[in-house]
């Protein structure tokens, strides 16, 4: 057993079950939550997910909040932006 996913990945698991749409909603999401992010402390790839929207870097043990599948949303990343902006001016 083994090697019959290659288009699903990690939602091979479902098989024929709750529609191709859902299916491909779900392996992005996945996917996007298991890589491995930056740490914004330390700069390192080794932040993981402990639960939902609490992140861990496992190099410096920094814990914070973020998204609940990103640890830096697309509403963090602008205002991040603005704030920069802001302290520029």
């Amino acid at each position: 057993m083994g090697g019959r996913t290659k288009k699903v990945g990690i939602a091979g698991k479902f098989g024929p079950r709750y529609g191709l749409k859902i299916r491909n909603l779900y392996k992005r999401i996945t996917e996007e939550q298991k890589r491995p992010h930056v740490c914004p402390v330390c700069g390192s790839k080794r932040v993981k997910r402990i639960h939902t929207g609490i992140w861990k870097c496992f190099k410096c043990g920094a814990v914070f909040a973020g998204g609940a599948y990103v640890p830096r949303t697309i509403v963090k990343r602008e205002v991040d932006r603005i704030i920069e902006s802001k302290v520029r001016a």
